[in-house]
């Protein structure tokens, strides 16, 4: 068959359309390349390791576009797997916006092996025993995984070297490391953040000292509460503070974050940049009985032993409060652990931030009907103030609509509509909608990893120096 020239020409050309890049194809119909994500349906593929704290059922309570519902879950067979599966059940079958997740368990003693091995999904979700997680952090990172982490990443000073190679790590072989950082969610404290820009109504941020910090953050949580609707139970070894974490590394890394990034936004500070002044711990007591109605364990494990008592009470250090420096400000984090909120009660939070014209105070108490609430109350003069607050109310009203303002004690309410107060549960969707944000564009902000850093730093250099005060 003979073929004109300009047929040879049109037929080659067809040939190069079809084999070269569509620009028109759907994304969705895409094998994503390893450590690479445009935002395709389904290309997050998650693998669970070890879930022993309930934060990584949360992770799934909502399904997201992005993330595949067919996951991974390495855990070694015991009454932790048990309960994650149980939630991730009970959201699957709740009547509201139930979730469609679908997973398939490895229980094998080789688990953390066999996931680098299998390697199903991209992202590793960790969220349990914290004396081995920054180990597993590393090894993921070292394997070319993304690691989406519960707090905290690290426990102890010994360990921070691993942590922070593999940060270091992380950003040599592209791929990310994030923890997840929930508070930052909370309407009232996005709005203190927001408000401490305002100028006019904040004034600038105060130096403070150690004796009145310049900003300060009380967390006060409850070993006995309800999760997804369920009395929670927690594993024995939330309790051992070699295996969980003391509190001034746990739920002090929550703090930490919030002062720096509402006191520097977008930021990154450095560890040269900060310093420890002072830091002390304290123990929370359980009964026998108490203990069991947390844990359904009759008696206590024999790794805790070495924190019980004579009189047979359980002490174990989940309290701690420091303060430090982060350029020249003074800012103080305080995490308290009792055994269960008053009737009516939840977990609290306290903050206030102090500027040159007003401060900017979250409460959470009793006469808030502990919800958290959110107060501007001015210092010197205040003639203009409330047209100024109102101005500024009302700028923020763009983003957030339906805000508005009422007096109060000391200054003025401010009033949330409540649509914003999606609790706490749901802000780790936000987190991981986050996180998934980072994955598209490749990479985590400069600030963030920065700051990831020095959180950890501070929380390490507290831990060191509560022992040196032998409290």
């Amino acid at each position: 068959m003979n073929y004109s020239f300009f047929s040879l020409l049109g037929l080659l050309l067809g040939l190069m359309a079809c084999s070269g890049p569509q620009e028109n194809q759907n994304p969705e119909e895409t094998d994503t390349p390893v450590g690479q994500f445009i935002g395709a349906t389904g290309e997050v593929k998650l693998m669970t390791v070890d879930p022993g704290h309930f934060h990584a059922g949360l992770v799934q309570k909502f399904m997201y576009e992005q993330v595949d519902s067919a996951v991974n879950v390495y855990a070694p067979e015991g009454g932790d797997l048990q309960l994650h599966m149980q939630r991730i059940e009970g959201f699957n079958t709740r009547p509201d916006e139930p979730t469609g997740w679908e997973t398939e368990v490895y229980t094998g003693s080789d688990f953390f092996q066999k996931m680098l091995e299998e390697r199903p999904g991209n992202v590793v979700v960790l969220s349990g025993n914290s004396a081995i997680k920054t180990q597993y952090i590393h090894e993921s990172i070292e394997a070319g995984l993304n690691v989406l982490a519960d707090k905290p990443m690290v426990i102890h000073p010994s360990e921070f070297p691993k942590l922070k190679a593999a940060l270091n790590l992380a950003q040599e072989k592209d791929v990310l490391l994030y923890d997840i950082m929930t508070e930052r969610y909370e309407i009232t404290t996005m709005l203190q953040k927001a408000l401490a820009q305002k100028s006019a109504v904040f004034g600038e941020l105060e130096k403070g000292n150690p004796d009145n910090p310049a900003i300060s953050k009380e967390s006060v949580h409850h070993f006995s509460k309800e999760v997804a609707g369920s009395p929670l139970i927690r594993p024995a070894w939330f309790f051992d503070t070699e295996q969980q974490g003391e509190g001034i590394v746990d739920v002090s890394t929550h703090l930490v974050d919030l002062i720096l990034w509402e006191c520097f936004p977008e930021e990154g500070i450095d560890t040269t940049e900060v310093e420890v002044v002072t830091a002390r711990r304290w123990p929370t007591e359980l009964t026998p009985a108490q203990f069991e109605k947390v844990t359904g364990l009759s008696e206590f494990p024999d790794y805790l032993q070495k924190d019980v008592s004579d009189d047979n009470v359980l002490n174990t250090y989940a309290n701690g409060e420091f303060v430090f420096t982060a350029r020249g400000v003074h800012g103080k984090v305080a995490a308290i652990w009792n055994f269960e909120a008053p009737e009516g009660a939840k977990d609290t939070h306290y903050s206030i931030m102090r500027g040159t014209q007003a401060n900017l105070v979250i409460r959470q108490d009793a006469p808030q009907n502990y919800l958290p609430t959110l107060y501007v109350e001015p210092v010197g003069e205040t003639e203009d103030f409330e047209a100024t607050l109102r101005t500024a109310v009302a700028e923020l009203s763009e983003e957030y609509p339906g805000l508005n303002m009422r007096p109060a004690e000391n200054g003025w309410e401010v009033l949330i509509p409540e649509e914003y107060k999606v609790g706490h549960e749901a802000h780790f969707a936000q987190v991981t909608e986050k996180y998934l944000e980072y994955l598209v564009a490749g990479e985590l902000p400069d600030w963030e990893i920065a700051n990831m850093l020095t959180k950890y730093y501070l929380n390490m250099q507290a831990y060191e120096m509560s022992r040196e005060a032998g409290s």
